[in-house]
């Protein structure tokens, strides 16, 4: 029986290897994240793996995060400690598992950049008139209307949209469905669509690709790109931008935020929040203008 924490190491990657057959490249990544965490014990004369305690996994997770680690690369790290342990639980070698309970800081949340709306128009504008890309300016301008996620779009039916009420209903995350306005441009380009979509008995999707089927949502990405280089912009276009930019724009020209957790679908407000850069000096803002007691009185009184 290995009594030290290398040898603990060593024993658990030649189970995770043999036994449980994991793949060279996972094996690799454990043995990095466990040889670092070994170093951290010998330099704080932890000879074996039930000298550890929950202060020390912590303070190698604070280290971690102090030296620049992201949360994901320390969450991945505490994750391969908490295997190790329960390893060696099952060999009778350790007392507990001090990696249970530690989690990482969380992750930023990295945004897409937003489109102005200048950048908007020209990705846009277009003046092909083929059966392809007027499929495209359609999908394009429903994403930027409506604040569409990529799947949403691609699981659209014909009956979905309402031309007259200029509403459309779409499945979202967690099989929840929303109704939100489309805007007058978005349902022409639709309009001018459906005067050339391939009538397919049985079909009911909206959007098809060059077979008459239901487009995929790799399709969709991929036509974006390629309408964002045809029109000249500089960086790839694809739906979870014009999503954003949707969002953004609204915001920046209502401060609504409500409104805007409502048409993008979310569960959680401070979801809108991180998507639309909302800061707490515009909340200030809202709340100066719009509370009735926010401000002091003529007289002087708080």
């Amino acid at each position: 029986m290995n009594t030290t924490l290398g040898g603990q190491v060593d024993a658990f990657l030649e189970y995770l290897g043999t036994v449980r057959q994991y793949s060279r490249h996972t094996l690799d990544g454990y043995r990095r994240d466990l040889n670092r965490f070994q170093s951290f014990c010998e330099q704080q004369n932890l000879a074996d793996a039930d000298a550890v305690h929950a202060a020390h996994v912590r303070q190698y997770a604070a280290g971690m995060h102090r030296a620049g680690r992201q949360g994901r690369s320390i969450q991945r790290a505490l994750s391969a400690i908490r295997s190790l342990y329960n390893f060696l639980l099952r060999q009778g070698q350790v007392k507990g598992n001090p990696a249970n309970g530690i989690q990482a800081p969380r992750q930023q949340r990295r945004l897409p950049k937003a489109l102005d709306a200048d950048q908007v128009e020209q990705f846009l504008k277009s003046s092909d008139d083929s059966s392809t890309a007027v499929r495209d300016q359609a999908m394009a301008e429903l994403f930027y209307s409506s604040g569409l996620r990529l799947s949403e779009l691609a699981s659209l039916n014909v009956d979905d949209i309402d031309p007259r009420q200029g509403l459309v209903t779409v499945t979202g995350k967690g099989r929840k469905t929303r109704t939100v306005p489309v805007g007058g441009v978005a349902l022409d380009a639709v309009a001018a669509w459906r005067k050339q979509r391939p009538q397919i008995a049985g079909e009911p999707a909206l959007f098809l690709s060059s077979r008459g089927r239901r487009i995929s949502v790799r399709n969709i990405q991929d036509r974006l790109k390629r309408r964002g280089r045809a029109t000249g912009m500089h960086q790839d276009v694809h739906p979870h931008m014009l999503r954003h930019s949707f969002a953004t724009h609204m915001l920046e020209s209502s401060g609504d935020l409500r409104a805007v957790q409502e048409l993008l679908g979310h569960a959680n407000i401070s979801t809108t929040q991180i998507y639309t850069h909302l800061d707490f000096q515009h909340l200030a803002k809202v709340y100066d203008q719009a509370h009735p007691r926010a401000r002091k009185r003529d007289n002087g009184e708080d």
